[in-house]
């Protein structure tokens, strides 16, 4: 089986300016997040789609998707997490207790705010964790990158070259992350920021899958302008 895990528990502080979070504004004529679930709806080889919502908007999630998509029996909406970690374990053990899986099962997860996923991103993501067990989608590092412990000094300047950007989806073989995930002691669970530190503190490989520059994520209003300015540019294409 493979399942779609699109992770909109956040509430988006850093937007500004406004309280609704931020996987819910408007992105052309209709939500971001909108967007973002409609290139997993296109895409057959999904069984599942799970979005992650936070408490309060999983009634308002319910009714857009229901406004966008109908009668979608495909599309499950969950509670998610205090921290990205919580949301990803709560989808988890969704699947495990509502679905037989084996150990080819595969679950895609992708940020909400990423609302330019291309198909040919989701695709690899898929072809890489069946072969590979784990994926992360990147793009080579185009600033110089500086390293500061302090955020006053400069500690190191590391070869660009080595470096690259991550984006989403991230995706994995589920009995797998669920087994390391479930190894993990609690200073470890304190520095997780994303799935893929959990292969990478295990020692396992995490392969990498191309993304695009467009793939933005939606953090600051200035990003979603950019995201207008894309969206209007792919309208005319």
């Amino acid at each position: 089986m493979i399942f779609a895990v699109i992770l909109a528990g956040g509430i988006g502080s850093r937007m500004g300016g406004t309280e609704t979070p931020k996987q819910f504004l408007n992105l052309g004529d209709k939500p971001v997040i909108i967007h973002t679930i409609e290139k997993f709806v296109i895409n057959s080889k999904f069984d599942k789609i799970i979005v992650l919502s936070p408490k309060s908007f999983i009634n308002h999630t319910n009714n857009l998707l229901n406004d966008y998509f109908g009668e979608n029996n495909n599309i499950i909406v969950l509670e998610g997490g205090n921290t990205r970690n919580d949301t990803l374990i709560n989808s988890i053990d969704y699947i495990k207790d509502n679905f037989s899986i084996d150990d080819d099962s595969i679950i895609v997860t992708h940020d909400s705010v990423r609302p330019f996923v291309t198909h040919r991103i989701i695709e690899d993501n898929i072809k890489a964790a069946k072969e590979f067990g784990a994926c992360d989608t990147v793009v080579p590092a185009t600033d110089t990158i500086v390293e500061s412990v302090d955020g006053k000094v400069i500690k190191d300047i590391p070869i660009r070259d080595n470096f690259y950007q991550g984006q989403t989806p991230q995706s994995f073989k589920i009995n797998k992350l669920y087994e390391l995930i479930n190894n993990l002691s609690d200073s470890e669970t304190n520095i997780l920021t994303d799935a893929c530190k959990i292969f990478v503190l295990k020692g396992e490989d995490v392969h990498l899958v191309e993304g695009e520059i467009t793939n933005i994520k939606i953090t600051y209003p200035y990003d979603l302008k950019l995201a207008n300015t894309i969206l209007k540019e792919s309208d005319h294409d």
